[in-house]
């Protein structure tokens, strides 16, 4: 049989039943659809999550109080022996991988300034803390290296923070009260926006040691650690525990690198892209018995046709490869038309709701359109053996 005669008679049975092979199509471009508009979203999370955690680098680890046993985000003071304080934070800043370090506590309090009050976050941060997490001063300057036990009361404001309470005017130097204490504003930060749900623009920055006596704190809830990039994260690990188990005489507390975090999240994120992904293949099974059901009613509807065509001489491989490359058009058809419905969708689900992030990578554009003809392959098998191995003559007598 020559090529094009096989293109010939398969796009004729498919255009005879023009609504059937629609319809078998759909079943294909609705699984397909439902696929890539569900990954995509779930990849969208993944990216989102990536680029929201390396915005700071990669070589970032964090200490909290308390020693956990299991995997992820530490679960704070709870358990915790002996606090972490300011002096470990200066002792970790001795190490030799250090590039910087940062004493943390946060709190929500009254903030009040230029005849306006208001609640914020505040943090109280050491004097790194721009560099480490890869923020800017916008005017002014940042905490000084004071004394980190005693040092003065000096303020930073966040972006939204300045122009809430002082608008366009210059706030430089006029003094505010935080929690009741008194301090004088030496800064203003460059917009940052969100980061993981936390606004870091409606924040005041004040040192970690005044952090702690505002919110009445005995430990920090963490101390960052920027490393020299290239240092093996295994050594910066073990530098840190050797260090602070020397100094609290055992290992209440714990380090996460952000390479643990990202798994965490990759492995949830992971796990919530299979699931959707199995919800949308559930179409693709129905579409894949739409497929087969079509076809087993063609070959009855076309016994008479397949007798013919035997005892014109086409051999049984060649039936075989008719029926297959029908059902074969029909889901490779319906597969391209789901990949530009679901990404079409999804586009427009991004326009509507700007903050759902959606990625299709082509990587799994060009997957499913594969996985669509595999289906159409699958399903068309048993209909085309079927056909195949009809008897001519019983074939030719069929009505």
């Amino acid at each position: 049989m020559l090529i094009h005669d096989f293109i010939k008679l398969t796009g004729t049975s498919l255009l005879a039943h023009k609504l059937r092979s629609f319809l078998t199509m759909l079943g294909i471009s609705v699984g397909i659809t439902a696929v890539v508009l569900l990954t995509s979203i779930g990849e969208g999370l993944y990216q989102f999550v990536l680029s929201e955690f390396t915005q700071f680098g990669t070589t970032l680890v964090g200490i909290n109080p308390g020693k956990v046993t299991t995997h992820g985000m530490s679960m704070g003071v709870f358990g915790s022996v002996r606090p972490l304080t300011i002096e470990d934070a200066e002792a970790l800043q001795r190490l030799s991988f250090s590039k910087s370090v940062v004493p943390l506590v946060q709190g929500n309090a009254e903030i009040e300034a230029n005849g306006r009050t208001r609640r914020t976050t505040v943090y109280g941060v050491g004097s790194a803390f721009p560099g480490t997490f890869s923020m800017h001063v916008r005017s002014g300057r940042f905490l000084p290296d004071d004394d980190p036990v005693a040092p003065r009361a000096f303020v930073v404001l966040g972006y939204k923070v300045k122009q809430e309470l002082f608008g366009n005017k210059n706030p430089l130097g006029q003094r505010m009260r935080i929690g009741g204490d008194r301090y004088r504003i030496i800064g203003t930060m460059e917009t940052k926006g969100q980061v993981l749900g936390f606004d870091l623009d409606d924040t005041v920055y004040i040192p970690a040691a005044r952090g702690l006596h505002l919110f009445n704190r005995d430990s920090l809830m963490e101390i960052d650690i920027l490393y020299k990039e290239g240092t093996n994260v295994d050594k910066v690990v073990g530098g840190i525990k050797r260090l602070l188990e020397t100094r609290h005489g055992r290992e209440d507390f714990t380090i996460t690198t952000q390479q643990q975090m990202l798994d965490v999240l990759g492995s949830i994120l992971n796990v919530l892209t299979f699931a959707v992904g199995a919800i949308g293949s559930i179409s693709l099974i129905v579409g894949g018995i739409g497929i087969i059901t079509i076809m087993t009613i063609s070959v009855n509807e076309r016994t008479s046709e397949i007798g013919l065509l035997r005892a014109l001489g086409a051999k049984q491989s060649q039936i075989l490869s008719l029926f297959l490359g029908e059902a074969t058009v029909l889901a490779a058809i319906g597969g391209a038309t789901g990949l530009i419905s679901g990404v079409v969708i999804a586009q427009l689900l991004h326009t509507a709701l700007p903050a759902l992030p959606v990625h299709t990578p082509w990587s799994f554009v060009v997957l499913s359109e594969g996985l669509a003809i595999l289906i159409g392959l699958l399903a068309g098998v048993l209909p085309a053996r079927r056909a195949a191995q009809l008897d001519p003559v019983d074939a030719l007598r069929a009505e």
